[in-house]
């Protein structure tokens, strides 16, 4: 017996986001419409999607994939929207998507479309920054897919990177040798790896430097070839910093800078690094930038309420518009 048909509305008031949205002559909603089996018509500030339930679901949720993608670029191409497809029909969310096994032999699954869209982008580009709010696995993932490459033998050596902000220019000061002064600022880093690895395993591979975790400032003069890089907190890094930081990339490696633009700890007449790179990179061929929001939180659920609210009350919340 055929599936029964369901009819959804979705408001797009705004004709300007429509003409984005749908793109010239309709080929991005013709796009998505073939992907998914749907009949989808926009009249008068509506689009109503006929088709299963399935169907309509998988295509609302590709819909509201390249509206976010259409927000931040202020543009949609044909690559977003089948980048977005490839996500949805792929079976890379709602648990069903394996990134990389453990040393456990447990497998660690993408849990949202968003997080669908980063993986797929980490796959195909050499470059990708990632920003989202807290919970949405944007280091846990980065360093999930370092690891993978390294034990692919895709790359030699991992290296793991964060601002010490807090600490200034008063790390020369405090007791012990680098790893004592920083680590309180690298702890979710290792806490990363420790999930991916057996202890001994990052203890060797800290020992013989095939990872290595340092603050921002240590890298500065370095090349690194045949290595998987990653910049967490990036939007404490300073402009100045993030162009350091992302001309390291030597010889088939890769970087992936990741952060949350609402949790800066910059002064405020310092210009993030994070924010400055979404816009400045964000027609480069070869580089891929990944927004994640409060659907990819994927913590204890209390957490996405507390980062909308948030949101909602505080203008330096709002997302960046770059």
């Amino acid at each position: 017996m055929a599936d029964s048909l369901v009819t959804r509305t979705l408001t797009i008031e705004d004709r300007d986001e429509a003409v984005i949205l749908f793109g010239p002559r309709d080929q991005h909603l013709r796009a998505l419409r073939d992907a998914f089996a749907v009949k989808a018509v926009y009249r008068s500030g509506e689009l109503k999607i006929e088709g299963t339930a399935e169907a309509a679901e998988q295509f609302e949720r590709a819909l509201q994939q390249v509206r976010q993608v259409a927000r931040k670029h202020g543009k949609l191409d044909a690559k977003d929207v089948t980048g977005v497809i490839d996500v949805i029909r792929g079976g890379t969310t709602r648990g069903t998507g394996s990134v990389v096994a453990t040393e456990g032999g447990r497998n660690l699954r993408t849990r949202t479309d968003g997080q669908g869209r980063y993986v797929q982008a980490l796959q195909s580009h050499d470059v990708v920054l990632c920003v989202g709010p807290a919970g949405s696995g944007k280091t846990y993932l980065a360093v999930a897919w370092a690891v993978s490459l390294l034990r692919s033998k895709q790359v030699r050596k991992i290296v793991l990177v964060r601002p010490a902000v807090e600490a200034g220019e008063r790390l020369g000061f405090l007791p012990g040798d680098l790893v004592a002064k920083i680590s309180p600022y690298l702890r979710p880093l290792y806490d990363a790896l420790a999930d991916m690895m057996e202890p001994d395993t990052v203890k060797k591979h800290m020992e013989s430097e095939v990872i290595e975790i340092l603050p921002l400032g240590y890298m500065r003069g370095r090349t690194l070839s045949h290595a998987c890089i990653i910049l967490d907190e990036g939007q404490n890094a300073t402009v100045e910093q993030m162009k350091m930081f992302l001309t390291r990339m030597g010889t088939n490696s890769k970087v992936i800078v990741t952060g949350d633009m609402t949790q800066t700890d910059l002064p405020r007449t310092v210009r993030s690094g994070l924010a400055d790179a979404v816009h400045r990179l964000r027609d480069v061929e070869g580089l891929s930038i990944v927004y994640l929001d409060q659907t990819d939180i994927v913590r204890n659920p209390l957490v996405t309420r507390i980062v909308k609210a948030y949101e909602d009350e505080s203008p330096r919340g709002r997302k960046p518009t770059a």
